[in-house]
């Protein structure tokens, strides 16, 4: 058996959210049509791959994204809480860019250490529960290929720990596009690299890319500041 396991952490596709609700850990939240494209291209991406282990989030977007992947490998697909979306105090409220909510005296308690950060699920604790799940995921698929997916926060999360940065970060400059791909090579039980991949990237409205400068109006309810 190879020494050398991948563990591939995938972030969920679009979701169908039409009032703009920042849905974090609720439930009912779904894939949108494009969100299933999504999920299909990189089912199709990952089907020459070694996978042996898939499992995901247990919210509805996570799992309806990772069906076509388990299915396209004749694999049963798992839920871990691990993988969670990170819970904040602003669920199921509008926090969308230029609204105003920054403005809003009602929400300044919240928002007094982005450092922890103060609205939500501190980063270390995301960061101790998904590098269980990952090492888990290293460990059911040793010698083969994993995919897990979760939620962008989580996820970039981890990997800046990974990668030795400093985890409070401005969210603007996350790398972790819909349905991207979050790539960890293992060599025995160590971390030997982190890579990061775009499958479905021509199906990505271009707000939402990684990197991309949120407009005003638009990307509202999608929850980039605070996960999705």
């Amino acid at each position: 058996m190879s020494d050398i396991t991948v563990v591939h952490l995938m972030r969920h596709g679009e979701v169908a959210n039409p009032d703009g609700i920042l849905y974090g850990r609720l439930a009912g939240y779904h894939l949108s049509d494009l969100g299933r494209r999504m999920a299909d291209r990189v089912a199709e991406h990952l089907a020459p791959r070694d996978v042996t282990h898939v499992v995901a989030s247990p919210l509805e977007r996570a799992q309806e994204t990772a069906t076509p992947i388990a299915k396209a490998h004749g694999l049963d697909l798992a839920a871990d809480a691990r993988l969670i979306e990170a819970d904040n105090v602003f669920q199921g409220k509008t926090f969308g860019v230029g609204d105003g909510a920054l403005k809003r005296p009602e929400n300044w308690k919240h928002l007094v250490n982005p450092f922890k950060p103060s609205w939500g699920e501190p980063y270390v604790e995301q960061v101790v529960r998904m590098m269980g799940a990952l090492d888990a995921a290293k460990d059911a698929a040793r010698g083969h290929e994993a995919v897990l997916v979760s939620h962008q926060l989580p996820i970039w999360t981890v990997r800046s720990y990974v990668e030795k940065r400093r985890l409070w970060h401005d969210p603007r400059r996350r790398q972790c596009t819909l349905a991207s791909l979050t790539t960890f090579t293992y060599q025995g039980d160590k971390i030997v690299s982190v890579g990061y991949s775009e499958p479905a990237r021509d199906l990505v409205p271009a707000h939402l890319l990684a990197g991309a400068r949120p407009v005003k109006g638009q990307g509202k309810g999608q929850g980039k500041a605070f996960g999705a």
